[in-house]
């Protein structure tokens, strides 16, 4: 009798156990209809150490270069409203960027980029429901830009109380501090632990800079700081030299500024190659390889003492292409 007893109450545990088994699994499954989060709408620029986001767009000259910005809605469920996004120009998040990052050192403050060298046709974004994502186009007219400013476009989505959307309260993710970079087929960072600096008339003691990076002219052309410049140098745009690639190999080569007695060694030449990946087939490997030697005095660190180098070696470049994707700038691993 007590053995019976023993296993109605087993037999009713059980059941009770699993009728919460199967309310729970229903909860869960009800829980997953509807929203768990906001649909908040952000920019889709991730920002690297520096709080900026780089954009890669093609150098064309006095024509035009267009840019699609992604804005996308969080959440778990599909949006279920045409949303019309404000986007607005944001000048002021730029400076407090700027004093937080540098302080007093304006001479590495990012600039707001020129508004003859871009147009937004509108400010206006729609995405419409059951999408996730809209395009802000940026056209982009280069022309003679200097890339010697770190150019930076700083977007915000803009508040609107009769707007039916909601900007991520996060400043990185309502926020787009894109750091415009044109870019040609000779443009960006080459390997230089080849290069060797040497004070002049000396062959000892080298002084090695492990990279160095190369921005846009025009086309053909690219420009970079001389021997030992860094790129947080205060007068960095004292040393900055000029190097034309010409079709027979051959590069015309020259400093900006007469002042630092810029004279080339011997004649510079580059050679390109390329090959595919051999673990991914659709991956292109193309490797610019500069060999140059030259002199140049570096006029600022020692007022009215001039120091004399010598800068001889060759410098590499390695662009990784997605042959898959017919963006250029997407297909460019940066």
């Amino acid at each position: 009798m007590i053995n019976l007893k023993l296993q109605q109450m087993k037999n009713i545990k059980i059941s009770i156990l699993l009728v919460c088994i199967v309310v729970a699994i229903s909860s869960c499954n009800d829980e997953w209809k509807d929203e768990l989060y906001t649909h908040y709408v952000s920019f889709k620029a991730p920002v690297n150490s520096q709080g900026v986001t780089d954009i890669y767009v093609r150098y064309n000259g006095e024509n035009v270069s267009t840019y699609l910005l992604p804005l996308i809605v969080s959440g778990t469920t599909t949006n279920p409203h045409n949303l019309n996004v404000k986007v607005g120009l944001d000048v002021d998040s730029l400076a407090t960027l700027n004093y937080e990052r540098f302080q007093n050192r304006t001479e590495l403050y990012f600039v707001p980029l020129t508004a003859s060298y871009y147009e937004i046709p509108s400010y206006n974004v729609t995405i419409p429901a059951g999408s996730r994502q809209g395009l802000l186009p940026i056209n982009f007219t280069f022309g003679d830009i200097d890339m010697f400013h770190k150019w930076v476009l700083p977007l915000t989505i803009v508040d609107d109380d009769e707007a039916n959307y909601q900007p991520h309260p996060r400043k990185h993710y309502r926020k787009a501090m894109l750091r415009v970079i044109p870019f040609n087929d000779y443009s960006g960072v080459y390997q230089t632990t080849a290069i060797r600096i040497y004070f002049a008339g000396t062959t000892t003691n080298a002084l090695v800079i492990n990279t160095r990076t190369t921005y846009v002219v025009d086309e053909n052309t690219v420009f970079f700081y001389a021997g030992i410049t860094d790129e947080d140098y205060v007068n960095r745009d004292v040393y900055k030299i000029l190097m034309t690639f010409n079709d027979d190999g051959t590069l015309n080569i020259r400093a900006e500024n007469e002042n630092i007695n810029f004279k080339l060694l011997s004649t510079p030449t580059y050679t390109v190659e390329e090959s595919m990946d051999e673990l991914l087939p659709y991956l292109m490997h193309r490797y610019i390889t500069v060999n140059l030697s030259y002199s140049y005095d570096d006029i600022t660190s020692v007022p009215d003492h001039p120091i004399s180098y010598e800068v001889m070696g060759s410098m590499i470049s390695e662009r990784k292409i997605n042959t898959q994707i017919p963006d250029e700038d997407q297909a460019i691993e940066w």
